[in-house]
């Protein structure tokens, strides 16, 4: 029996038979790995509460003639607990869960990057202290930049001329100057520009100012980055709630 460890976080859970579940994670050496932890919707079961989604463990897996299967497992982070009653930053977890799962299409592919961004989000989500929309929409820019697709900003994305600048295509990748200018491109106005390279850049400072308006078409703007090169839509992304927090900056 070849046996090994790694620490990860739960994507998604799947039923199997009448007591199993596949366990989805993305791990820390491994990438993504499918598991079968045997017996966990039991009651008397020893680690099932431990492979919930959002949950960061430290896991033992056998490797399986199909599937690898759960042996062990430690909880590292419980960042479930005060996600699950809150709705708006549990939809904003689901929405990066998935959106990782998405980016990981091969098993066993080192992903170290994104499985940094994910713990780094889901923390910051758990925490409460940051908007759970700035949170989602930060993590979505630097997803698509480990992918290859982040969106040109403060360029041009077709000629690489600084900007920043008033079109912006999501066909064409990003930001486009005025000789670049494709047909449909939007012009979001300068302050959303402004939002977005703060939270690809991690200035929160410079985020959390920006006022609910800027907020609002600077989501739209991500997401509809990220499904254009994902080719569909992710099925939680609707449902994330996009309203600041009372302390937020107001307007807009």
């Amino acid at each position: 029996m070849s046996l090994y460890r790694d620490t990860g976080v739960v994507l998604r859970v799947h039923k199997l038979g009448e007591a199993d579940r596949i366990i989805t994670l993305l791990t820390r050496r491994h990438g993504k790995v499918r598991a079968v932890a045997k017996g966990v919707r039991r009651t008397t079961s020893r680690f099932g509460a431990r492979l919930e989604p959002f949950g960061h463990v430290d896991v033992q897996f056998y490797t399986g003639r199909t599937l690898d299967v759960i042996t062990q497992v430690q909880t590292v982070d419980a960042f479930a607990l005060p996600l699950v009653g809150d709705y708006q930053r549990y939809t904003a977890a689901s929405a990066i869960a998935e959106t990782a799962d998405r980016l990981t299409a091969e098993e066993g592919e080192p992903a170290v990057r994104l499985y940094l961004l994910v713990t780094g989000a889901l923390r910051a989500l758990a925490e409460g202290e940051r908007d759970p929309s700035l949170v989602l929409d930060a993590f979505l820019l630097r997803a698509m930049a480990f992918a290859g697709w982040a969106p040109a900003i403060m360029e041009c994305a077709r000629c690489g001329l600084p900007g920043p600048h008033r079109a912006f295509s999501v066909q064409s990748g990003g930001s486009l100057c005025g000789t670049c200018r494709a047909p449909g491109a939007v012009h979001p106005a300068p302050e959303v520009l402004v939002l977005l390279d703060a939270l690809l850049h991690g200035n929160w400072d410079v985020a959390e100012a920006a006022v609910q308006g800027a907020r609002r078409d600077a989501s739209g703007l991500v997401a509809a980055h990220l499904q254009w090169h994902l080719e569909r839509q992710l099925r939680s992304l609707p449902l994330v709630e996009r309203r600041a927090r009372e302390v937020a900056a107001g307007g807009g």
